[in-house]
């Protein structure tokens, strides 16, 4: 019985190794594709060229980023309309508070600063009109139209303040143009 229990524990091994075998009979492994081989004898490689010379450098292309304009929101053009009203009237400590509210509105807006400058210019203050044009024109990046309001607000004021050379300067600047 001990030899009929062994027998049995080795068929199923076995009955896979003949299983296996007769698998591998009958789809015998393909042979690799003979290629014919020439008789003849390569052609010597040239000798090393020399290195290429690098290309000239090229100019990067301009970004394509389209110009931003700036303008203003309905609420702060009323204003600007306002302001200029009073200051046609003479009243330039009510168009002060005027632009002081569209201010509040639209902080980071150029073309209110270069109007609050304008103002500041009519006022007699041409150091404060020059720090409203230079911060016009930080703002104004990428806007060609109100870089060159800024502008004109900057050397209008630098003038104002007996610095002539300073203006010319500004005026020769690519956005006067």
């Amino acid at each position: 019985m001990a030899q009929e229990i062994r027998a049995l524990k080795t068929l199923p091994a076995l009955g896979a190794a003949l299983l296996l075998g007769a698998c591998s009979l009958a789809s015998p492994r393909p042979t690799p594709p003979s290629y014919p081989v020439s008789q003849q004898t390569p052609e010597p490689l040239p000798p090393n060229p020399p290195p290429l010379a690098p290309p000239p450098p090229t100019a990067a292309p301009a970004p394509t980023t389209p110009p931003r304009e700036n303008h203003l929101s309905p609420a702060t053009r009323a204003l600007v309309t306002q302001a200029r009203t009073l200051v046609s009237r003479g009243d330039l400590d009510g168009a002060s508070a005027t632009l002081d509210r569209a201010m509040r509105i639209e902080p980071n807006n150029p073309l209110l600063w270069v109007e609050l400058g304008r103002l500041r210019l009519a006022e007699s203050d041409a150091h404060q009109a020059e720090g409203c044009g230079r911060k016009a024109l930080v703002l104004a990046s990428g806007d060609r139209s109100a870089q060159a309001q800024a502008g004109r607000l900057l050397a209008d004021a630098l003038r104002a303040e007996g610095r002539n050379q300073e203006a010319l300067e500004i005026e020769r600047q690519p956005f006067m143009r």
